[in-house]
């Protein structure tokens, strides 16, 4: 499954991107890997949560973020969660390719039983209405 977690700068979706990859390893049986932009969240995520900078292997556009994500379901079949926040930030994304992403992620995600989320400057009217039911909109505070 592919869920998205949505809102304007400022709303808080790190935030619950981090509470939520937080929660889950404590609760869940596998591992939970962060992909993020930076390493500013790093004393924020539990210690056995995989922090990854995307940053650091160059990563340009959207079929190299999916190769990427498969590189690391390849090396971990434990992965239960995967939470990508920031992912904007280095890939430009339209409309087509991020159909296209978000269409192959659901496909590995079922095939491996990994569950991704993506956090995005959006709101879900910018989203295609194939995904919406999949989202969580936050409030700017």
């Amino acid at each position: 499954m592919v869920k998205f977690v949505l809102g304007p700068k400022g709303s808080g979706k790190t935030k619950w991107l981090i509470d939520g990859a937080n929660h889950d390893k404590a609760t869940g049986h596998g591992n939970i890997v962060f992909i993020d932009t930076d390493d500013s969240h790093i004393f924020s995520l539990d210690h056995s949560v995989r922090l990854i900078n995307a940053r650091n292997f160059g990563i340009e556009n959207s079929k190299e973020m999916y190769g990427f994500l498969c590189g690391i379901i390849s090396r971990d079949y434990d992965i239960e969660k995967i939470y990508i926040d920031g992912m904007y930030d280095i890939i430009d994304f339209n409309l087509d390719t991020f159909t296209i992403l978000v269409n192959r992620l659901k496909e590995i995600s079922k095939e491996y039983e990994v569950e991704f989320l993506l956090g995005m400057n959006k709101t879900t009217e910018d989203l295609p209405e194939e995904f919406r039911a999949d989202s969580v909109e936050l409030e700017a505070q």
